[in-house]
């Protein structure tokens, strides 16, 4: 495991401070040791060295005018971190979150996830610590143009295809594309989570929530489990969340848990799919509002959370889709969890569990999809929606979901396999993480030293 500090040394050296980035990297780092005792070849073309360091960074000054007539400026990210499979393919984040090691983060995580998909699209991430939140449609629209006067220089439907992510939705790409049209004279598939008029994919909105359900399926399936008529709690209240509840309430499961930035509901008898839809996607209010609605649910202010916890871990469930941000589920959620009975985690957000609660999942052998297995249903819908763009082709829904559906069973089957493959079977962190990086190392050794 020196190869690991080692690592993690370097890139304190030459990257500092990007304390989420060298989390990632170490979790996937960590279970590569099976593979690199039994192929030398990996440690002979230093792919390890290579895979951690960017192929570009890009950052770049946002400048735009307010309402006020004031002039703002934001930081602007696009690292495109690995091209080995295919183009360049991660999503867009807009939060006050946003820096360096953030993007930098879900970009190397963007590049294993997509490798497991076994579609042909490489990794990158890319963003700003613009708020979107509060900001009128105008502000938007300013900040989005300024945006891709930087970024159209760097993208196309073969070099880099950006997506959504926390902070962009139709209305921001919309905005995005159509200054990339201006600027290039181009209408191209260059941009992923367009709306359905003009080059979007049905199913895509729903994509990564659904996607984190079907993962748990397959998981429980070879358990002799299912879903059905079991309580699960789910973190956040955005695009991932409101579709994992959707799913849910499909496969007759029942979500009685959501959150948002400012507190978190617990409603008992489940939580209510119009009423989240109503709040979210149409009102853009926060959560507490959705005791008008339902007053016999409970929510929690963040103020009032034990120990700045979340109390949603504390929830008695079946399994658990933590699908709001990183680091959201540390140990003590972990015990939590399972003392209370929860014996399946699929992760809907990237990285949400910490080192120390992936150890507790692991160790008490539940079924636990991390990352960037149970969540990669977003960006395999989004490389469907290229597919149709390239095709000037619009597939239905049932097409779409039915493909996502068996590219989940794909990424399950191939983790799961290789955990057995390497003696740990039912370990899908370390045989999602070897399956990917075996992958993405093959093609870069194959393509010489570039």
């Amino acid at each position: 495991m020196q190869y690991v500090a080692d690592t993690i040394a370097k890139l304190n050296r030459t990257g500092p401070a990007q304390i989420e980035y060298y989390q990632a990297v170490e979790e996937v780092l960590s279970s590569l040791t099976p593979l690199l005792e039994r192929d030398p070849k990996y440690r002979k073309h230093n792919i390890i060295d290579r895979m951690v360091e960017p192929e570009r960074q890009i950052t770049f000054r946002v400048a735009w005018i307010d309402d006020q007539g004031n002039v703002q400026v934001n930081k602007g990210y696009r690292i495109e971190f690995n091209s080995a499979l295919g183009p360049y393919k991660g999503g867009l984040r807009l939060h006050p979150s946003v820096y360096g090691g953030i993007i930098k983060f879900l970009g190397f995580e963007q590049v294993l996830k997509n490798a497991l998909t076994g579609l042909a699209i490489g990794g990158a991430k890319g963003g700003s610590d613009f708020d979107p939140k509060g900001k009128s449609n105008n502000e938007v629209m300013r900040f989005c143009q300024s945006f891709m006067n930087e970024l159209y220089r760097h993208i196309g439907p073969t070099i880099d295809i950006p997506a959504g992510d926390i902070g962009v939705g139709a209305r921001e790409i919309g905005y995005l594309f159509g200054q990339y049209k201006r600027l290039t004279g181009r209408f191209e598939g260059v941009l992923t989570g367009k709306k359905l008029s003009w080059g979007g994919s049905l199913g895509r909105t729903e994509a990564t929530g659904y996607g984190a359900v079907y993962f748990a399926q397959d998981m429980l399936a070879d358990r002799g489990e299912t879903l059905e008529g079991k309580t699960c709690v789910v973190s956040g209240s955005g695009n991932v969340a409101i579709y994992t509840v959707e799913k849910l309430y499909q496969v007759g499961a029942t979500p009685v848990t959501v959150s948002d930035s400012s507190g978190m509901i617990h409603h008992p008898q489940g939580i209510n799919l119009a009423t989240l839809k109503l709040l979210k996607e149409v009102e853009g209010a926060s959560l507490s509002s959705y005791l008008v609605h339902h007053p016999e649910a409970s929510y929690t202010p963040v103020s009032a959370y034990p120990d700045g916890r979340n109390p949603l871990w504390s929830v008695p469930c079946f399994a658990a889709f933590p699908s709001a941000t990183q680091n959201e589920l540390n140990a003590a959620d972990a015990e939590a969890l399972l003392h209370n009975g929860c014996i399946c985690i699929s992760e809907g957000a990237n990285m949400p569990s910490t080192h120390g609660a992936i150890a507790q999942f692991l160790a008490a052998g539940i079924c636990y999809g991390p990352g960037k297995a149970a969540n990669a249903g977003g960006v395999a819908t989004s490389q469907l929606e290229m597919a149709q763009n390239a095709s000037m082709v619009q597939w239905t829904f049932e097409e779409v979901d039915s493909r996502l559906r068996n590219i989940m069973n794909h990424i399950y089957r191939t983790a799961s396999e290789t955990a057995r493959e390497f003696g740990q079977p039912g370990n899908l962190v370390l045989g999602a993480n070897i399956a990917s990086f075996r992958k993405v190392a093959d093609a870069m050794i194959d393509q010489g030293v570039v």
